[in-house]
């Protein structure tokens, strides 16, 4: 696996990304197309975390779909 993609099918997991982070908009879902660096990088914008925290969420994510 690419380890910067997100693992699956990114249309599949989009409604569940969105439902965890109900700030990112379908707009930004459509960008970051499963980049798992793009998806850590809104996480920080929208949330104000820190590179850190986003990529543990992002961890948890993949390992919870």
């Amino acid at each position: 696996m690419n380890s910067d993609r997100i693992e699956g099918n990114w249309k599949e997991l989009k409604g569940k990304a969105q439902q965890k982070w109900g700030d990112l908009t379908n707009d930004d879902l459509d960008k970051i197309e499963g980049s798992r660096t793009e998806l850590v990088g809104k996480i920080q914008q929208k949330y104000g975390k820190s590179k850190e925290e986003a990529e543990r969420e992002v961890n948890d994510f993949e390992k919870g779909h």
